[in-house]
């Protein structure tokens, strides 16, 4: 199946003043208000399983975030089951993985893409180890050197419930978005995914639930569920 068969559709790229777009936007804004004493500037973005919109959900927020004229690369740090090149039509020749094999320069990985103010790392080729690379003293330079780059770094990241990749990930972030379809996740299962994020200190923001039903001819959205903890 070729890349383009795989392109991602992105409301907020092809139809910004949607109804989904601005709910989009809305979560954009929600995050930036959601700390008082410090800076939204990593975000992770994951869901309990696959299939609940995670990838879309985070493309999307990054686009919302470009438009608003800050700087924004998006980190494809799923490096099991890699999308965002296919996304943003871009090559994953080189990527993170590469970056953290000490294959390439970080330079060399950071790629332009069509809109405006935003630009992607994907995952780079495959690896046999992804949980000990994300978990690397390497990653965490990575992101430090993203930070003097960039006003926003996002990261996708792997299903919590499916592998440690994500809970390894979610203690060098300033916030995580748990995605979850409102017509499939039980409630056992979202529970579950909080209370893994919770064991290592990892500082939920909120829920995104995706296909939740509006009014007959508005079809399906996410509803951002925020302060879990409260």
């Amino acid at each position: 199946m070729s890349a383009q068969a795989n392109k991602r559709y992105l409301v907020t790229e092809a139809d910004p003043k949607s109804p989904v777009s601005e709910s989009y936007r809305t979560l954009r804004t929600n995050i930036d208000f959601s700390s008082i004493d410090g800076q939204m500037q990593v975000l992770m973005v994951t869901s309990a399983g696959p299939g609940e919109g995670k990838s879309t959900t985070i493309g999307n927020l990054a686009v919302a975030y470009a438009q608003s004229e800050r700087k924004v690369v998006l980190i494809d740090a799923d490096l099991r089951k890699p999308t965002e090149h296919y996304t943003f039509q871009i090559s994953n020749r080189i990527g993170l993985s590469s970056v953290l094999s000490n294959q390439a320069e970080l330079g060399q990985a950071i790629q332009d893409t069509h809109i405006p103010y935003l630009s992607v790392i994907p995952s780079g080729p495959i690896p046999p180890n992804p949980a000990e690379m994300l978990a690397s003293q390497r990653m965490s330079k990575v992101l430090e050197e993203l930070k003097q780059q960039f006003d926003v770094i996002l990261i996708d990241a792997p299903p919590v419930l499916a592998v440690t990749d994500a809970q390894l990930l979610s203690t060098r972030c300033d916030g995580v978005i748990l995605v979850m379809d409102y017509g499939k996740v039980k409630k056992d299962v979202a529970l579950k995914s909080k209370s893994l994020l919770d064991k290592v200190g990892a500082k939920v923001l909120g829920v995104v639930l995706n296909n939740v039903k509006r009014k007959k001819n508005e079809g399906y959205y996410y509803y951002y569920y925020g302060s879990p903890n409260s």
